[in-house]
């Protein structure tokens, strides 16, 4: 077998010879480190307010590491970028305070529970830095977005290994091996609703998959928020997407039903009957915005390796619905004065 040692790209790719200087720490922040940084520091800055919470309760052993693990690294992260900020007197983001998280709250969640959305924020975090990779110029925060990815790969490994032993996961579908290669000759290979509609292919199905996974993770959260929120106006939209949220993963799985594949299961049963709210108004709508905008990027994914126009379809009404809901959320963030703002360009106007 393989081992991590024995996987080095450089024994595989040239190094490069430039006689242009490399692209170093000396030069400002472009549009990319200043937006990647700023959200990836918002981000963790929510984790890293989340996480205790749930330690507080936690009392399986292998959770508890996976906890404090993600809560490490959510740290690191945040001293790493509070560094390159510092360098440049760009202003390190507020992000959230101990003000924004009661710990000696009633347990919500089942430890079960944990892994999953752990899970759920990993993978959040893992397009973020995994966009940045390409796009950032400067060799010092390039590194580091490299490293954040690693160390998140890692963690979501963790997190799959301790699910796969719980017996918490569901693991993806098993389709047939092709016995030769094939090539598509019909148009009725797009077919959705009439005619002669095919089998999903590989892609479609894992991206069904993958959606299901975070929905019904997404969802759980959602239902804990909706029964802890005091606002009746932010309770009035968690309900909102408690029914969006609902009504997509019924969807989903009915897609993978149909052709007898197996489907990640609901997990609502892992929210406690609490209704003494641990979190602020603030966290919980940032955590719902962030996580509901995370979701239009990937029905985008989706839709980009989707072959069948029903499909497609659904994906691009549910991402409509799902962006109504962000708007939303941020109108009462924006209301409340709790909206924090990203880095923007010169008002020329």
């Amino acid at each position: 077998m393989t081992t991590d040692k024995e996987l080095n790209p450089m024994d595989v790719m040239k190094p490069l010879n430039l006689s242009t200087p490399e692209l170093d720490e000396s030069q400002p922040f472009t549009t990319v480190e200043m937006g990647k940084l700023w959200a990836t520091y918002m981000g963790n800055s929510m984790s890293s307010h989340i996480i205790p919470y749930f330690l507080q309760h936690c009392e399986d052993e292998n959770i508890r590491i996976i906890l404090e693990n993600a809560l490490a690294l959510s740290k690191d992260f945040m001293r790493r970028i509070e560094n390159f900020l510092r360098g440049e007197n760009f202003p390190v983001p507020l992000g959230f305070t101990q003000e924004d998280v009661n710990l000696g709250a009633p347990r919500l969640y089942e430890d079960e529970f944990y892994p999953q959305y752990i899970k759920y924020a990993a993978k959040a975090g893992l397009s973020l830095y995994s966009v940045a990779i390409p796009l950032v110029m400067r060799e010092d925060i390039r590194e580091f977005f490299v490293y954040a990815n690693q160390c998140t790969n890692i963690l979501l490994g963790q997190i799959n290994n301790v699910l796969f032993d719980k017996k918490l996961i569901v693991k993806p579908p098993i389709i047939p091996t092709p016995e030769k290669n094939d090539f598509i000759n019909k148009q009725s290979y797009l077919n959705g609703w009439f005619g002669n509609v095919r089998p999903l292919h590989a892609m479609e199905i894992v991206h069904l998959y993958d959606n299901i996974e975070n929905n019904i993770t997404s969802k759980a959260l959602l239902l804990g928020f909706y029964q802890t929120v005091r606002d009746e106006k932010i309770k009035s939209l968690f309900k909102k997407g408690l029914d969006i949220t609902d009504k997509a993963v019924k969807q989903f799985i009915e897609k993978l039903h149909i052709e007898n594949l197996p489907t990640p299961s609901y997990i609502d049963h892992l929210v406690t009957t609490s209704n003494y709210p641990p979190f602020s108004d603030k966290i919980m709508l940032f955590h719902k915005m962030d996580m509901f905008s995370m979701k239009i990027r990937s029905f985008g994914n989706s839709i980009a390796v989707n072959g069948r126009r029903d499909i497609s379809a659904l994906y691009a009404r549910t991402m409509m619905n799902v962006g109504l809901f962000v708007d939303d959320t941020a109108n009462i963030l924006i209301d409340k004065g709790l909206m924090e703002s990203p880095p923007k360009a010169f008002d020329r106007s």
